[in-house]
């Protein structure tokens, strides 16, 4: 039997899970090898200026850099039978990746607001209104899904969500999904993926 020859992959960012986790897993799901480059900080200035739309994570496929960490995980995802099981499940996956993208921009906007009496104002908007709203949505859909985000078998957006939600833990305390089982039970059964879980023994630790 012939052995599948794939691309060369490189993976550029930095020391960290943010956009970039989730391309980590399909990875390691797929048993695809790759190149996990981690950009030290203080290289990035120097970094930025040579790098397609001076933005990271980059994925080099036989050294041609690719920007957009999401365009990246879908062109992989459908590559190896993550997308769905037909066009109308990629585009499932679509729409709840962008939506949980727009909540992330919002706590991005709230982990970086200076001004104390502004960002007490934004955490209590956040808790009461924002959060709730999408996490509903999102509870709602995983549990008619029976555990998955889109159709029943695991997808990409499954590991977006496994990551963010991860994430969201640590930004709120382990006590943040305790209101929505369907959306803690995906992330485990992602964490608990054979080859996911190997991952998570030996990535290096990172605060995000």
């Amino acid at each position: 039997m012939v052995e599948e020859q794939h691309p060369d992959y490189k993976l550029i960012y930095f020391n960290a899970r943010g956009r970039a986790e989730h391309i980590r897993y399909i990875f390691a799901v797929t048993g695809i090898p790759y190149v996990d480059e981690r950009v030290p900080k203080e290289r990035w200035p120097e970094l930025k200026k040579t790098m397609l739309y001076g933005m990271l994570p980059i994925l080099e496929i036989d050294g041609k850099p690719i920007a957009q960490s999401n365009a990246v995980a879908r062109y992989l995802a459908r590559k190896h039978g993550l997308a769905g099981k037909d066009e109308w499940e990629s585009m499932l996956c679509d729409v709840l990746v962008d939506t949980l993208g727009d909540l992330k921009q919002i706590l991005w906007q709230y982990r970086t607001e200076l001004d104390p009496f502004k960002k007490e104002e934004k955490k209590a908007r956040l808790s009461k209104e924002t959060i709730p709203f999408y996490l509903n949505k999102f509870e709602q859909t995983v549990a008619e899904n029976n555990g998955y985000s889109v159709g029943n078998t695991t997808t990409w957006t499954d590991f977006v969500f496994a990551v963010a939600l991860e994430n969201f833990e640590q930004i709120f305390g382990p006590a943040a999904l305790e209101g929505y089982p369907a959306l803690k039970g995906l992330k485990q059964r992602v964490h608990e993926l054979p080859e996911i879980a190997e991952w998570l023994t030996k990535r290096p630790q990172t605060e995000f």
